[in-house]
């Protein structure tokens, strides 16, 4: 069997209200996340809800990691889904959690594709 990928779910709480509310600074904590987990940066869009709280992905090659963020709770979700052997999705989960000045920080991890067989050949599907 093979596993594709590793998708780590963060909940953390105590969040430094003014970090989950700054568009630039979660840009700059999702690029950095993205390099610590040894995955390859494509984009990064971030959405600022009036009055605050922020939504973001960063575009992943290797797949994605999003933010949603609640400022006025002090609690942030983030979900880290990296394919792929030599990315490392814990040590993003860890540097977001430390960026954000969680108080609390509780992951889950799921291996993606797990009960898939091993592939043998490659495939084109032409559209």
């Amino acid at each position: 069997m093979t596993i594709l990928g590793k998708h780590v779910i963060l909940e953390m709480k105590g969040c430094g209200k003014g970090i989950i509310n700054n568009v630039t600074t979660v840009k700059e904590i999702l690029a950095k996340a993205t390099e610590i987990s040894n995955a390859t940066l494509v984009d990064i869009i971030c959405h600022h809800f009036s009055p605050y709280g922020i939504t973001g992905v960063a575009i992943l090659c290797e797949s994605h990691i999003s933010i949603h963020t609640w400022p006025e709770y002090e609690y942030a979700a983030v979900d880290i889904f990296l394919c792929g052997n030599t990315m490392n999705p814990q040590k993003a989960a860890s540097y977001i959690s430390q960026a954000f000045h969680a108080k609390e920080t509780y992951t889950m991890e799921l291996k993606r594709g797990e009960s898939l067989p091993k592939k043998t050949e490659t495939i084109c599907r032409q559209q």
